[in-house]
């Protein structure tokens, strides 16, 4: 996330690509998007965009980190209001459910191109699960201290609320039913809120 963050502000170059990028893998999923495509479409030479990126994995990666904070941002706004972290984690996981399954291109490849997106959100997914734990460490990290919590280290909370919300959205098929948000409130109220006091 801090990458894609340096890259969107620091260089218009880079995200002139990120933003060609995005539209490519929307309209043509990843499997049919080539470097030069994005090139063609970023109204640059193949070159800088290799030189800026260097692979397209690399590149797939930055644009689904970049993607990802813009979510965070998202979300921070759909849950600022609500008093307590309980409340927070609960609709957050809604949200992010929600935002997910919608977003053109998160959704989009998971419905169409699962098998090539899947790595990046597993095995290869390493840094987008670190942006995610971190976002996740830092709100639960404040609640502590506005809230009164205990304070041991809330990192392995936030990773397994994370990995537990990743699991629903690669693999939905379950006894709860996830595309019903009460039923997606109730599940996190029940299972995911408890952790806090964990």
């Amino acid at each position: 996330m801090t990458t894609a963050a340096k890259t969107e502000t620091q260089d218009p170059t880079a995200r002139r690509i990120l933003d060609a990028a995005l539209e490519q893998f929307t309209v043509f999923g990843l499997r049919r998007s080539s470097m030069d495509d994005v090139a063609k479409r970023a109204g640059v030479s193949r070159v800088t965009v290799y030189r800026r990126f260097g692979t397209k994995d690399t590149l797939v990666e930055q644009t689904l980190l970049r993607e990802n904070s813009r979510f965070f941002q998202r979300l921070d706004q759909a849950v600022a209001a609500l008093p307590t972290m309980e409340e927070r984690v609960v609709e957050g996981f809604v949200v992010a459910l929600r935002h997910t399954r919608a977003h053109p291109l998160f959704g989009g490849l998971l419905r169409l191109e699962p098998e090539v997106v899947l790595p990046y959100l597993t095995v290869h997914g390493g840094s987008s699960l670190a942006a995610t734990v971190d976002y996740l460490t830092g709100h639960l990290r404040r609640a502590q201290q506005a809230e009164g919590r205990p304070g041991d280290d809330p990192r392995p909370v936030a990773e397994l609320m994370v990995r537990v919300a990743v699991s629903f959205l690669l693999n939905p098929a379950s006894c709860i039913e996830m595309d019903d948000e009460d039923q997606a409130r109730a599940f996190a109220r029940r299972y995911l809120a408890p952790l806090l006091n964990a």
